[in-house]
């Protein structure tokens, strides 16, 4: 395998006696979409924010492009753009003022800053509006300006972090449109996001943090395939729950059971037989069942399973 673009080697980090982040390590390929997913709390803005450089690691180093950022910081930032979830935009300005005043930021002058700026306006759609002042934009045109103005010294690595939170259906597609031409073209792309369909459509490897560690780390498609065919969250009362849970277990639809906060987690070849397995497992040790949810495969089925929270918890 080639050398990473992004190598994430042992991070950690701690917050008094909260160990926010434990021992976390990747790789990121050039021209990979890697989602990194998880639930409030499990360290993903922490990691974010060690990869940026935004906050000191207590150990672990990252490294880009072989560069490590400790100890070559502002060579490694300026090869990284960043979208953060809270708009960072001068809303008196035109799109295209906020556009030049970030790129002459990051050092850029001229011919070149104009021609970055045309570029990126063209790239999130804005081009018609570029000299209206910010304010006068929806939200979605915020956001999209907000992905330009990360992209206008021309990064090989961007961190979207929930780049579509509260953005209308036709700015979605045109974010998502912009981040599969951006990796096409052979940008590194870091993508946080609370819904699952993006991660799923985007994304060509996710990692799935809790409690400060990873938990799961594939390609959507594989994850997904290592659910089996879908997962029943179980609401059981806690007598009993012992001689049903191992009921079901040996049923030949079953692949495993796990008892989580008092529901169990069956995972099941098919649904249907599942659903036809818990019944008879019911029936077998008269057991009771509070409430049922049935998660068809998907990777929304498969954080569940991994961390007991759906993503938007």
């Amino acid at each position: 395998m080639s050398r990473a673009m992004i190598a994430v080697e042992d991070l950690h980090k701690a917050y008094g006696d909260v160990q926010a982040v434990q021992g976390v390590s990747f790789r990121i390929a050039r021209g990979e979409v890697f989602g990194l997913l998880g639930p409030n709390g499990a360290g993903k803005t922490t990691t974010i924010g060690m990869m940026t450089g935004l906050l000191p690691a207590d150990r672990g180093r990252v490294l880009v492009d072989g560069d490590g950022l400790a100890r070559k910081p502002m060579a490694v930032k300026r090869r990284v753009g960043i979208v953060p979830q809270e708009l960072a935009l001068y809303p008196t300005l035109s799109g295209r003022d906020n556009l030049r005043f970030f790129g002459q930021v990051y050092g850029l002058r001229g011919r070149r800053l104009q021609e970055r700026v045309t570029e990126v306006l063209a790239l999130v759609g804005l081009t018609d509006r570029a000299d209206d002042a910010v304010q006068t934009y929806s939200g979605g045109m915020k956001r999209r300006l907000n992905i330009a103005a990360g992209l206008v010294h021309a990064p090989e690595v961007l961190f979207l972090d929930e780049p579509t939170v509260g953005v209308d259906p036709q700015s979605r597609n045109a974010i998502f449109e912009g981040v599969e031409r951006l990796a096409r073209e052979g940008m590194t792309i870091v993508y946080t996001t609370h819904y699952m369909e993006e991660a799923q459509r985007l994304c060509h490897r996710v990692a799935i943090l809790d409690e400060g560690r990873i938990v799961a780390l594939d390609t959507p498609e594989a994850l997904v395939r290592s659910m089996g065919a879908g997962l029943l969250v179980v609401g059981v009362p806690s007598e009993g729950t012992e001689a049903l849970q191992a009921c079901l277990a040996r049923h030949p639809a079953v692949i495993d059971v796990e008892r989580r906060d008092g529901r169990l987690h069956v995972r099941v070849h098919h649904t249907q037989e599942g659903l036809t397995a818990l019944l008879s497992a019911l029936g077998e040790t008269g057991g009771t069942v509070r409430s049922l949810a049935v998660w068809e495969p998907n990777l929304e089925s498969v954080f569940l399973h991994l961390t007991g929270k759906q993503l938007r918890d």
